[in-house]
């Protein structure tokens, strides 16, 4: 089979014939429909993530369909049209027993543990766990995204924070998870504060359902709590936003959604922080504020999130602004380390 491999990090990856995988005992191999192109695929290539050994073939969000199953497993066949989260549990801890393979200690990744979907097959682990079978009717644009920036959008709004219809919440950070969170927050039936400093960025946050845009350039922390504070004044709260969900992984972004939120407020942090970041503690303490973690979504989970896709609530296929071949994704890696682009660049093999 063809995969896009790079044989050590930062390396140009190159396009090149692979052996095809075998299915595990309790395993899949999917026939790749459709993959995403993620920051978190730079990260892995770029030698962020020490749980990526090389070579490698990156690649985490997909959909397709099922082509060979191992004998253990028992929900799925071959020829089934499926997605997967990009955690993925053992099936046997009490966390998976749960429901929360989000969390299992002995997780899967593909594109980080073993080798991902930026190719013409991929390996599943544990497939009755972790496939989530993936409507017929919907395309592939709209599946394959749910694999990794909607599930843990949702799961940070909807499972985490429990948002509701009618409250006011403020995404800071509008790249690939903080443009997610803005459309599942609007399918909720929420208001939204789009919070960045590209006017890009925040262009496309207007455009997918943000009632109200903060352009940070410049201002310090303060200054931007108080400012999502009078865009949420302007949405109809005065004690600024019920939610604030933190999509970029940095501790000044943080702090600031922290100074924003109201009294009981609830704070989701979805970017990942680097070293121990200094947060306001007796904030947290004292307006006994909650702040929620959120690491994708198991796919016992996904049943309310593909409802909203299929009954047209949320069109994750917006946010795709570009589709390339297999041929094409080594250099749309390169692309990545030149600087982030606003939409989804999606891979057919």
């Amino acid at each position: 089979m063809r995969a896009v491999v790079y044989e050590s990090f930062g390396q140009t990856p190159s396009v090149q014939d692979v052996e095809s995988p075998s299915a595990p005992a309790h395993g899949v191999v999917i026939a790749v429909e459709a993959t995403g192109v993620c920051r978190s695929d730079w990260h892995a290539w770029a030698g962020h993530d020490d749980s990526v050994s090389v070579p490698h073939v990156p690649g985490h969000e997909l959909v397709g369909r099922v082509a060979r199953a191992g004998e253990a497993v028992t929900r799925f066949t071959i020829g089934d049209r499926v997605t997967v989260p990009f955690v993925c549990g053992c099936g046997t801890c009490e966390f998976c027993r749960s429901g929360n393979a989000q969390v299992c200690p002995t997780q899967t990744q593909p594109g980080f543990t073993h080798w991902g979907s930026w190719a013409d097959e991929v390996v599943i682990h544990h497939a009755d766990t972790n496939l989530v079978t993936a409507p017929e009717d919907l395309p592939a644009e709209a599946v394959l995204p749910l694999g990794c920036r909607f599930a843990t959008a949702f799961r940070g709004l909807h499972d985490r924070a429990r948002l509701s219809a009618g409250e006011v919440v403020a995404v800071f950070g509008c790249g690939g998870v903080g443009l997610s969170a803005i459309m599942i927050a609007k399918a909720i039936g929420a208001d939204v504060v789009a919070v960045d400093i590209s006017r890009d960025a925040l262009e496309l946050a207007r455009t997918m359902g943000a009632g109200a845009c903060v352009d940070s350039t410049g201002l310090t922390e303060a200054e931007v709590a108080a400012a999502v504070r009078d865009a949420a004044a302007g949405l109809g709260t005065d004690v600024g936003p019920h939610v604030t969900v933190e999509a970029l992984g940095l501790e000044t972004t943080l702090n600031a959604a922290l100074q924003s939120l109201r009294p009981l407020g609830r704070h989701v942090q979805i970017g990942l922080l680097s070293g121990r970041p200094t947060t306001a503690v007796p904030q947290v303490i004292g307006q006994e504020l909650s702040l929620l973690g959120s690491h994708g979504m198991a796919a016992a989970d996904y049943g309310p999130l593909v409802a909203l896709v299929v009954e047209g609530r949320l069109r994750p296929q917006d946010l795709v602004t570009r589709t390339i071949s297999l041929e094409e994704a080594p250099a749309a890696m390169e692309e990545m380390a030149r600087g982030s682009s606003t939409g989804l660049t999606i891979i057919r093999p």
